[in-house]
């Protein structure tokens, strides 16, 4: 019973609403007006267009000749005809034949220009239109149509570039023998000109044409060599109506007009469907009409717009699975009664809604049990990966550590402390990672250490490194406050150290913090005091194995502090040297140890040596500007010594400093980067003497004196065995009366 209800009720709904629709929309709709012609061939002539008579057209720029019954066309001034091939009122648009300009192609190709659209109600669209040019090295100029060519002003242009390779040729119009551009608003008359003063000379063929976009690039897939068979191209025009009358349109208040209340009799062309909205184009008011929303149709003839079928329109499917019923103007959607939810429905779909709501947050707290164990698997992961084992074990098995000291930080609190590692916050990178600077929770400033992507050798460098610096406690040695193994790279945190690296003060000039004679000393004298500490006063001596300026960093005070122990080594107290593959830096590297692979002390002590005399000549350690024999600044420095002209190569800054003192400096030096290294001093010795330095310049002439035959006495009595200098390199220093004179110390060459 209840389905033949609604089918009838469905039957009802259509007959009453439906019917007269569809007979509405079945009646064609009136393009021209009555008793007028509305086709010429096979083109469509609405209007205000017209042919005939002159009421069927709206003006004279409006008339529409129909030759031979086929072919309609408009005349223009001074005669031009231009052959019609769309009239398209709903964008109120007109597509013609628009010929090619030709010039040095074949005798039939004759010179032709563009029509000359002026006082009409026409312009050259420019959203739908673009200039063209196909040549060859020629630049193509679209002028204002003036009569005398020297003031006529350029309104657009584009040149082309030759490529004879026939791919490019046949493709699409893109500057390679084929160039296009657009074109200015409310365009009505131009000509065209060719460039060729630069290029080919006038001698190619070569033409250009404003036509249609949308023809050029569909109809013609892009290509452009065939179209040089044609005289002409389809171009878009866009009209106005500027003549018009109350009479015609009705009053337009407000600059829109809704028509409707005019008797059927009336010479206006009113419907209830349609409007028109007055405008300006320059000084010439116009008048613009259009269907409602819901009518399609001409808006310019008497009931021209008509219902628009929404429901016939299969490209949309306005109501869904309902019942879709036109309406004037609009439609409607129907859909078949639905029996109310009894009470049983509606406990069960409160049932389900709750048993649904119950469901996702079990989920949900499943998912966060689970990714919170995987977060500390992950975590766990990577404890075992950076070595976390080992170091832990390390720190239990060995006295070496101090396990108080050395603190596991979180990765949650690193990262809260650089800002999740953000680039601004880099303060270095190098080859063993990136130094990030960062706050604590207690507000302590530190350096943050990620390393790379770690594989075995790196990971023994980073657990190395957090074993040597546990070990250590000196000021002229960076801090290490603890470090983080649950992430994916290893973490290492240290002390802040404000100032740099040495190497920058020594190569870049700071104003701000000039390196001067005594600053220079009291650094050299810090680095050797660490080095002497790694070597002899560790509980384990410890070779630091890469020795060199960018390794020292600078803190407030600008005081030294030694860095990166990543590949340094820790022996026991009655071993001599470590045998390893050979690493460190060129230049700082120890000649000995490249060649047998034994890094002993003295090895840390030529690297000290190449520091110093960096620090006496502001030179690099390796450079390209030297000569090549010269270009290891030891080798350099030595050469220099043995020829006398060591105040040829040392720093501007160190002239500052006592004569004497610059040549016990540079002494020490020479005999640290001794190819011998049996014959270089331990970092001790060197300490001891650059202190003596430094209390050499407060202390007076009389205690002066004693300290240096006291410091003579001590070094002499500690280097015994070996030999200081060698017999070249004394002799070069051996020159009475000259100024390369001796230092104060009064050492014996063997």
């Amino acid at each position: 019973m209840v389905p033949k209800l609604m089918l009838l009720r469905i039957l009802i709904v259509t007959i009453l609403f439906f019917c007269p629709i569809t007979m509405l929309a079945s009646s064609q709709a009136q393009i021209a007006k009555p008793g007028c012609k509305s086709r010429c061939g096979n083109v469509s002539i609405p209007y205000p267009f017209g042919i005939g008579s002159p009421g069927c057209f709206h003006d004279k720029w409006f008339e529409i000749y129909c030759r031979n019954s086929t072919t309609p066309f408009l005349r223009l001034i001074n005669a031009q005809e231009l052959e019609v091939l769309l009239i398209e009122i709903e964008k109120r648009t007109l597509k013609v034949r628009n010929p090619i300009t030709f010039r040095n192609c074949e005798p039939t190709k004759r010179f032709q220009e563009a029509a000359n659209l002026t006082e009409s109600p026409f312009v050259f669209s420019q959203k739908m239109n673009r200039f063209t040019a196909v040549s060859c090295d020629v630049l193509a100029l679209m002028k204002s149509a003036a009569a005398d060519s020297n003031v006529s002003k350029t309104l657009s242009a584009c040149m082309s570039i030759c490529d004879k390779s026939i791919t490019t040729r046949e493709t699409s119009c893109n500057g390679m023998n084929c160039c296009q551009t657009t074109i200015p608003t409310n365009l009505v008359a131009f000509s065209t000109k060719f460039d060729t003063e630069q290029t080919n000379r006038g001698e190619k063929c070569m033409y250009a044409f404003l036509v249609e976009l949308e023809w050029f690039q569909l109809n013609r897939s892009g290509k452009f060599s065939d179209i040089i068979e044609l005289e002409d191209v389809p171009v878009v025009l866009e009209w106005r109506i500027y003549n018009w009358t109350v009479e015609e349109f009705g009053p337009i208040r407000n600059g829109t007009n809704i028509r409707g209340h005019y008797s059927s009799h009336s010479q206006g062309h009113y419907s209830n469907n349609s409007y028109c909205q007055s405008g300006a184009d320059g000084a010439r008011p116009s008048v613009q009409c259009f269907c409602r929303p819901g009518f399609e149709g001409n808006p310019y003839v008497h009931d021209g717009c008509i219902d628009t079928n929404e429901c016939e329109q299969s490209d949309r499917n306005y109501c869904g699975h309902g019942l879709c019923v036109n309406r004037l103007g609009g439609y409607e959607c129907y859909w078949p009664e639905r029996k109310k939810p009894t009470d049983k429905r509606v406990i069960l779909g409160l049932s389900m809604g709750f048993g649904l709501l119950l469901l996702i947050i079990t989920g949900w707290c499943l998912h966060k049990v689970i990714k919170k164990r995987k977060r500390i698997r992950r975590k766990e992961k990577f404890f075992k990966r950076n070595g976390g084992l080992l170091l832990h074990q390390q720190m239990s098995s060995s006295n070496k550590v101090n396990v108080d000291k050395t603190k596991l930080f979180s990765s949650k609190e690193l990262k809260k402390a650089t800002d999740n590692f953000n680039k601004g916050r880099i303060l270095g990178q190098g080859g063993q990672g990136t130094v990030y600077k960062g706050m604590l929770s207690d507000g302590r400033i530190v350096a943050v250490k990620k390393s790379t992507i770690l594989d075995e050798d790196k990971l023994v460098q980073f657990i190395n490194e957090v074993v040597i610096l546990s070990q250590i406690n000196h000021r002229n040695v960076v801090k290490l406050l603890g470090c983080c193994l649950e992430t994916e790279v290893p973490l290492l945190v240290y002390e802040f150290i404000p100032n740099g690296t040495l190497s920058e003060y020594i190569h870049n000039k700071n104003e701000e913090f000039p390196l001067t004679w005594e600053i220079r000393l009291r650094v050299a004298t810090e680095i050797a005091g660490a080095l002497s500490y790694l070597h002899s006063a560790a509980s384990f001596p410890i070779y630091h194995r890469d020795v060199k300026s960018t390794n020292i960093l600078l803190d407030e005070k600008y005081r030294a502090k030694i860095a990166d122990f990543g590949t340094s080594k820790s022996v026991n107290i009655d071993q001599t040297h470590v045998t390893t593959l050979v690493h460190g830096t060129f230049g700082y590297l120890d000649p000995e140890y490249f060649q047998s692979n034994q890094f002993t002390d003295k090895s840390d002590v030529y690297s000290f040596g190449v520091l110093l005399v960096e620090l006496l000549t502001g030179q690099k350690a390796i450079s390209t500007t030297r000569s090549k024999e010269g270009r290891s600044l030891a080798t350099h420095f030595i050469l220099s010594m043995q020829q006398n002209r060591l105040f040829d190569i040392l720093d501007e800054n160190v002239f500052e400093g006592p004569k004497d003192e610059i040549m016990v400096v540079a002494y020490i030096a020479n005999r640290c980067v001794n190819l011998n290294g049996r014959k270089r001093p331990t970092m001790k010795e060197v300490t001891v003497e650059l202190e003596g330095i430094q209390i050499s310049e407060r202390a007076s002439d009389h205690v002066q004196h004693e300290y240096y035959e006291e410091v003579e006495y001590v070094r002499t009595e500690q280097i015994e065995p070996w030999d200081v200098v060698s017999t070249s390199i004394g002799s070069a220093l051996d020159s009475s009366g000259d100024r390369h004179e001796l230092p104060l110390l009064s050492f014996t060459s063997h």
